[in-house]
């Protein structure tokens, strides 16, 4: 957990040494600092701030292009500082042309982020796992990752071009369009929702050379895959962006009705976290430790 005295874990670099090894890095999406300090607590090596999921929390609206770039790099600068693992962060379109992405990356840089995943829609964009995608020409993505690479200052920040382009164009299309980006300086491709194992096969066959994300898109249209079979086939981050936002929307459905039933929640309380747990949880005992070295006053 985030220390609020301790030393930080430099995301970019660390991410890097993470992305070197022997195993995919699993991130879980978390879309609020206490999701993500639960992703850290359950022992992931790195956190992937959803955008589908920062949508829902901060407006309870649908992943259509609603939020700003500020807010979306606020968001992420609050999951930062909750946690000492490196955060990699959606962060859509660039939000404008080349310009704005510069500004982009270089917003979400400032914020501590190890890195960010820019896609080639049109925007608002929408989710990746929706229908009614519509992309960009790949010149302007091809510009808009290279205006990405100039613009970072750390070398090691981490850089991943996203393609929608298997719904609209066609799966030949996206892989030409991955490789177009790849050769523009992404260090990661991320070619979204693929609808076979076959296809996940030959994007994988086709970029051995570069490192791959593999999207675990709860119900969306990607098959399930394995751990060890994407292990196999070469994929270096596996992000699971709503499986914490959809528990927590079960859980929350489920105790508000018991509670609208019965008036009260006497009969929900004992299966809930308890409050002291809880509060440790969210570094009470840090923050009491600190009011004894320095004062409360």
């Amino acid at each position: 957990m985030a220390d609020l005295l301790g030393p930080r874990v430099p995301g970019p670099a660390r991410l890097r040494e993470l992305l070197a090894g022997d195993e995919p890095v699993v991130a879980p999406g978390a879309f609020d600092a206490l999701s993500a300090r639960l992703v850290e607590a359950a022992g992931f090596p790195a956190v992937y701030m959803t955008g589908f999921g920062t949508t829902a929390s901060l407006l309870g609206r649908p992943d259509v292009g609603l939020l700003t770039m500020t807010e979306m790099v606020q968001a992420a600068a609050r999951i930062r500082s909750a946690v000492e693992v490196p955060v990699i962060a959606d962060a859509d379109t660039g939000y404008g042309n080349a310009l704005n992405v510069i500004r982009t990356v270089r917003e979400y840089e400032a914020a501590g982020i190890a890195g960010i995943h820019l896609e080639d829609q049109v925007a608002p964009k929408r989710c990746g796992h929706l229908e009614g995608k519509r992309v960009v020409p790949a010149e302007t993505m091809t510009d808009r990752v290279r205006a990405a690479v100039a613009a970072r200052h750390d070398p090691d920040f981490v850089l991943i071009a996203r393609t929608d382009a298997r719904a609209v164009e066609g799966l030949d299309a996206a892989i030409e369009r991955a490789r177009r980006y790849r050769d523009a300086g992404a260090d990661l491709l991320f070619v979204e929702a693929l609808q076979s194992e076959a296809e996940i096969e030959r994007v994988a066959d086709t970029f051995r050379d570069v490192p791959l994300l593999f999207n675990w898109a709860e119900g969306g249209k990607t098959p399930p895959l394995g751990r060890e079979r994407l292990r196999e086939l070469g994929f270096r981050l596996v992000i699971c962006p709503l499986s914490a936002l959809l528990a927590a929307t079960g859980a929350m459905r489920a105790v508000l009705a018991r509670i609208a039933v019965d008036g009260t929640p006497a009969e929900v309380v004992g299966d809930l976290p308890g409050l002291t747990d809880f509060a440790a949880q969210v570094g009470l005992p840090e923050v009491e430790e600190i009011g004894d070295r320095f004062g409360n006053g």
